[in-house]
């Protein structure tokens, strides 16, 4: 009975969650999975299963995410950032915009730091910790800070997963 109810309130906080970001974002085109504590902009535009268990999004620009996306706990996506060359020191009232795209079928593991200006393609699987802040190709495995390419998938296995339609 107190294992039911457990249970009963985990989807109920879960539910809650993903009105929250469902009313954040600016779009979104389907189904949308949130684990852990997620607040996203309105300058955020999800494509279809896309599933967090921990997000921040910080600034202005905008965030597009493809389908099948899934990150740890505890990430942060930046897509701004404050204007140093300005009239004042450190910085000035300035904030620079700087969009990150996260293509289709890409896995971000637990406290994954993302800075504007970079996109990570498809299929690609950024380690815990890690720091982004270039680009990442298809099919890459990034780690570390700053975050650097470790290996690839296999390209013909995972080509064929996608015309098989296997997605977590």
């Amino acid at each position: 009975m107190i294992q039911s109810f457990k249970r009963l309130i985990v989807i109920l906080i879960r539910n809650v969650r993903v009105t929250k970001v469902k009313r954040s974002v600016g779009g979104y085109n389907g189904r949308i999975f949130v684990g852990g504590k997620t607040s996203l902009s309105k300058n955020t535009f999800l494509g279809d299963n896309v599933n967090f268990n921990g997000m921040t999004v910080a600034g202005i620009g905008r965030l597009t995410i493809g389908n099948n996306f899934h990150s740890g706990t505890d990430c942060l996506i930046i897509t701004s950032n404050h204007n140093y060359k300005g009239e004042k020191i450190p910085y000035d009232e300035t904030h620079i915009a700087k969009d990150v795209t996260i293509e289709d079928n890409v896995w971000i593991g637990s406290k994954v730091i993302i800075l504007g200006g970079v996109n990570i393609g498809e299929g690609a699987i950024i380690q815990a910790g890690a720091m982004v802040h270039k680009s990442v190709p298809k099919g890459a495995i990034v780690g570390g800070n700053p975050a650097c390419v470790i290996a690839f998938r296999d390209l013909e296995k995972y080509e064929q997963l996608k015309l098989d339609g296997k997605f977590h």
